[in-house]
C-alpha cells in the first residue's frame, strides 16, 4: 500500500506537537488539511492512532507502534534526497552553520581546513548560537547545520547525530571576584552570589537562580565574568582560550562533560559540502575514506 508523504509528515509532527493544530501552524496548513491526511492515514492502516477522548489527541498504542515506522520511512526519505543531491553534484553555493561556544575552538581544527579545501567555491558562513535558538534557526531556514549540547528531546523535522566530542564545562568567577577566595565552593555559596547563564530567544528550559544575568551566548558570560559581575558555568575549552583573568572554582560536580550533537533539517536536503562537513565532524574530522 503506497501512504501519501504529507499523510506522514502530518502524522509525524501531530505526534510530537500534541495537537492537529499546532502541526497546522507548524506545516503552514489548515486544520482541516491536517486532520483529514490524518484521518486519511488511519483509514489506509486500518484503525485509528489517536485517543480523541480528552481536550489534546493522544497517540494509542497502535500510533506509538506505527510512529516508529513512519519515522523510518522519513528518514529514508530524507538519506534518498540526499543521496540524489550527490550524485547530480548540486553543489551549493553556501554552507551556514550555527554552533554552541562550546564547540567553536574544536570546529576551527582540521574540519573547517578541510572544507576549504574540498569546496574552494562555496561559501561558508559560521555564526553561534545555543541550544533552542539552534533549533529554531535551522528549522526558520536560516541554518543549514547545528552544532549543539545534547538535548533531551528533539522536534520531529530536525535529524540529529552524536558527535564523537564532549563539551567540558566548570564554574569561574574573576580573580578579583569573592568566589576567588572561597577554598571550598558549596551550592549556598553560589546562590549567594549573582548567576551569569544561557537564555536562549527560543523558548528553552535554562532558568537563573536568584539574581542572575542572562545572555545567548557563552563568549558573552564569559565577558561578564572577567567584568566580575558573577560567576558562570564556561566551556573550560572557550575559557582556556579567551578566559584571561578567570579563576576556575572548586565546585562540586564539577569539571562535567556534555555530550555534542550535530543537527540539520529533515525537510531539505543538505548539498554535497553539507553532506561533507557533516560526516567529517561525525569522525572527527579525519580523513575522508
Amino acid at each position: 500500500m503506497r501512504y501519501s508523504p504529507e499523510a506522514l509528515v502530518a502524522f509525524v509532527e501531530a505526534a510530537a506537537l500534541g495537537s492537529f493544530s499546532a502541526a497546522a501552524r507548524k506545516l503552514r496548513k489548515s486544520q482541516s488539511t491536517i486532520s483529514i491526511a490524518i484521518a486519511n492515514f488511519e483509514a489506509d492502516i486500518g484503525c485509528e492512532l489517536f485517543d480523541r477522548a480528552g481536550r489534546h489527541p493522544t497517540l494509542n498504542e497502535a500510533g506509538r507502534q506505527v510512529l516508529t515506522h513512519v519515522e523510518a520511512i522519513l528518514d529514508a526519505s530524507a538519506r534518498l534526497d540526499a543521496l540524489a543531491v550527490r550524485l547530480t553534484e548540486q553543489v551549493e553555493p553556501l554552507v551556514s552553520v550555527v554552533m554552541s561556544d562550546s564547540y567553536s575552538v574544536t570546529f576551527q581544527g582540521a574540519v573547517i581546513g578541510g572544507f576549504a579545501a574540498s569546496y574552494p567555491h562555496t561559501e561558508l558562513r559560521c555564526g553561534p548560537s545555543e541550544d533552542a535558538d539552534v533549533i529554531d534557526l535551522i528549522q526558520q531556514g536560516m541554518a543549514q547545520i547545528g552544532i549543539l549540547a545534547a538535548q533531551q528531546r528533539y522536534p520531529a523535522d530536525i535529524a540529529v547525530a552524536r558527535l564523537p566530542e564532549h563539551a567540558e564545562f566548570a564554574v569561574y568567577v574573576s580573580t578579583g571576584h569573592a568566589l576567588a577566595k572561597q577554598p571550598g565552593v558549596q551550592p549556598q555559596h553560589l546562590e549567594n552570589e549573582r548567576q551569569l547563564y544561557i537564555r536562549t530567544y527560543a523558548p528553552s528550559l535554562h532558568h537563573g537562580r536568584g539574581q542572575a544575568w542572562s545572555a545567548p551566548d557563552y563568549l558573552t558570560l564569559l565577558e561578564f565574568a572577567v567584568r566580575g559581575f558573577g560567576w558562570a558555568e564556561l566551556p573550560r575549552a572557550l575559557v582556556a582560550r579567551f578566559g584571561s583573568g578567570l579563576v576556575e572554582l572548586p565546585a562540586a560536580g564539577y569539571p562535567r562533560r556534555v555530550a555534542m550533537d550535530v543537527a540539520w533539517s529533515r525537510r531539505r536536503a543538505l548539498g554535497p559540502a553539507g553532506q561533507w562537513l557533516v560526516q567529517q565532524l561525525l569522525v572527527g574530522g579525519s580523513t575522508p575514506q
